[in-house]
């Protein structure tokens, strides 16, 4: 086994595209990596709608009336394995389609812009989801996540063996230094205060 390179960071950071702080955070983890930040990153995929189901309800990867609630986090899976150098500019776009342009992921038609926007054919990736893999991959990292490391929403990060749900309230904006420092600066407490296990600021700036 080799060691990572000296500065070099491996963690996993979560995200189902509905959630406006896992566009936060995963904004920020693209950014950074974009400019060059020596991280190795899993992107992984966790989806709200089976984590809100009611006690007893058949898992949502089982129903297939919630399926079009798991299109756009299974896309992303599909680009992630099959369109890797995509992944990326498709991650965003995805975040985007929901957040910036208020879309609803639910409409396969603004599934398949972003993913036209991020440089990848929908068909293609339409394809891979008839396949039903992205489906199965994204039900088997969930449930690894939520028996591993108790995983209960996004975003969250994991490194070794410590993981933590973090809300990070700004965007960065395009700037790669403020990106880094903030996914440092978790990766830190994670690292090295795990004993520090929740700090809230009891007002938000506005």
């Amino acid at each position: 086994m080799t060691s990572d390179p000296p500065g070099t960071s491996a963690f996993s950071v979560n995200f189902d595209y509905r959630c406006p702080f896992a566009r936060n955070a995963n904004e920020h983890v693209v950014t950074a990596l974009r400019a060059g930040a020596p991280w190795q990153v899993h992107f992984a995929p966790f989806s709200l709608t089976q984590v809100h189901l009611e006690e007893g309800e058949p898992a949502a990867w089982e129903q297939p009336a919630k399926r079009p609630e798991l299109v756009a986090v299974a896309a992303g899976v599909a680009v992630r394995e099959r369109f890797p150098d995509a992944f990326l500019a498709v991650h965003l776009e995805l975040f985007r389609a929901r957040h910036d342009e208020h879309g609803d992921l639910r409409d396969d038609g603004v599934v398949r812009a972003a993913l036209a926007r991020g440089g990848v054919d929908p068909d293609a990736v339409y394809a891979e989801l008839e396949d039903g893999w992205p489906f199965a991959t994204l039900a088997s990292e969930h449930e690894e996540a939520v028996a591993e490391h108790a995983v209960f929403g996004v975003p969250t990060f994991v490194t070794g063996t410590e993981a933590a749900f973090v809300r990070i309230m700004t965007r960065p904006a395009g700037d790669a230094d403020l990106a880094r420092r903030t996914i440092e600066r978790v990766l830190g407490l994670l690292g090295d205060a795990p004993e520090l296990n929740e700090v809230k600021h009891t007002t938000v700036p506005r």
